[in-house]
């Protein structure tokens, strides 16, 4: 028979299994520009960021099976919902707060389930910059609302370390691509330092660039973008090897 102490201690030690998967995985950073938005990360295999819908796309940090379940999941409820209602009733508060998270809030709570090892992030492109939307969901079905920019990354220390580089940068002014792109490959050798580094705390910008000098060596940099304003049918784009292959001569 359980007790209320087996639960909380089950709980504790599923949390602390999955943190120290999380650890090791490359983090992905949102940034909101005049526009559209962008998920940014490193990649050794595989895709890392995805369109969900027409306005919608997600990346995340953890197992690739539990990450390519979370997409599809996602995909299809998206799908389905505007079939049965309308695309405008897609948003990313319904596709996080009603689809997705009670799902991975009951798994993690199972102690007869496997839980999910990801944190994931969505992002919801609106018609102007400042209605631009980031959701971060967590393993355990949790999940916060951002604007401006958002990041998941390998702890929560490291994740609290590259928005305060990115709310330092930023500034009032919302930025054009071009410089929001380096804000984001800085902000991911924070996240990624601050993580897996000698020192969890207090990462400096030269250390960012030197950890994200040394990562390219065995990954590709991935950026996904929701374009605002084109005359396109999907607003979504993955910016060419070759484009990001200048941001990185200046690092």
């Amino acid at each position: 028979m359980l007790t209320p102490y087996d639960f909380q201690e089950n709980i504790s030690q599923r949390a602390q299994y999955i943190e120290q998967r999380l650890r090791e995985g490359s983090p992905v950073i949102g940034i909101s520009f005049t526009d559209g938005l962008l998920l940014f990360s490193l990649k050794r295999r595989g895709r890392k960021v995805y369109e969900i819908y027409d306005q919608l796309m997600f990346s995340a940090i953890g197992n690739q099976s539990d990450i390519e379940t979370m997409r599809l999941a996602a995909i299809d409820f998206t799908h389905k919902e505007g079939y049965a209602r309308s695309p405008d009733d897609v948003t990313i508060q319904r596709v996080v707060g009603s689809a997705l998270s009670p799902a991975l809030k009951k798994g993690f709570g199972d102690a007869m389930t496997t839980p999910f090892v990801m944190r994931s992030i969505f992002a919801e492109l609106g018609p102007q910059p400042e209605r631009d939307l980031f959701y971060v969901l967590n393993y355990d079905g949790e999940f916060f609302q951002q604007e401006r920019f958002a990041v998941v990354g390998g702890s929560y220390q490291a994740e609290d370390s590259a928005i305060k580089s990115l709310e330092d940068a930023y500034g009032k002014k919302v930025p054009t691509f071009e410089k929001s792109l380096p804000l984001a490959i800085i902000a991911w050798g924070i996240a990624r330092e601050a993580a897996v580094g000698e020192g969890l705390a207090g990462v400096s910008e030269e250390r960012a660039r030197q950890r994200v000098r040394e990562e390219v060596e065995s990954a590709s940099l991935e950026v996904g973008v929701l374009e605002r304003n084109t005359t396109k049918e999907s607003r979504f784009r993955l910016v060419p090897h070759e484009t990001l292959e200048k941001y990185l001569q200046h690092l």
